[in-house]
């Protein structure tokens, strides 16, 4: 079961997996274009910054919630938390990447046989609560979980990267490997985040989404 639950993580984590993430940058081309993000290493202090400081304090602690919530079929916490991370996305195209994804997560599961979420929510889904719904489902402990969210995130920003700055493929590898060794402490930080401190403030990443959003010319939904 050990080794069918890693298999599962790396499903769930998998660039392959047909939800659509690599359509989004989280402002990031806005912020190559106006040359706030120039050189390979710009990008890792870009990305390392949002990890430690937006995603360890909403999209993690949420998680941990969700999957207790999901373990225990507390639709009622479910629910809360899922509107909780919709209402801390700062701009309407986070908002709706968020929503657009999580629906896009949503349907696979249903074709996958999961599909205990389909009267759950009232309107859309966001990614981390299906994000928690597989893993509650498929036995991956919450531990690798929230690590695998980390890496799927943080790969798809450093594939977005690769078309934006842009980087090559050798940069893009060495950029992924020195940030992941942030991944144990976003991971170690989102656990000792309690309730009433949970959310972001990243000026920066409002800035540079709601300026993405009447970008003259763009590759990513955001």
């Amino acid at each position: 079961m050990q080794n069918l639950s890693l298999l599962k993580l790396l499903h769930l984590v998998s660039p392959a997996l047909p939800i659509g993430a690599y359509a989004y940058s989280q402002g990031q081309e806005w912020a190559v274009d106006k040359a706030w993000i120039k050189k390979p290493e710009e990008v890792e202090a870009w990305l390392t910054g949002l990890l430690q400081h937006g995603v360890a304090q909403l999209d993690l602690p949420a998680l941990i919630r969700l999957y207790c919530a999901w373990e225990n079929d507390d639709v009622a916490s479910v629910r809360y938390w899922n509107q909780f991370v919709l209402a801390c996305r700062e701009t309407q195209e986070l908002l709706l990447e968020d929503q657009q994804l999580g629906i896009a997560l949503s349907r696979l599961l249903v074709s996958l046989d999961i599909a205990r979420h389909e009267k759950v929510f009232s309107d859309s889904p966001s990614l981390v609560s299906m994000f928690a719904l597989a893993g509650v489902s498929w036995h991956i402990p919450c531990d690798e979980l929230l690590q695998g969210y980390c890496w799927s995130w943080m790969e798809n920003q450093v594939a977005a990267a690769t078309k934006t700055v842009p980087l090559g493929q050798t940069q893009a590898q060495q950029i992924l490997q020195r940030a992941m060794t942030a991944i144990p402490h976003a991971v170690s930080t989102a656990k000792q985040v309690e309730d009433d401190n949970m959310g972001l403030g990243l000026p920066g990443l409002a800035i540079a989404s709601s300026m993405h959003e009447r970008q003259y010319s763009r590759l990513f939904r955001s």
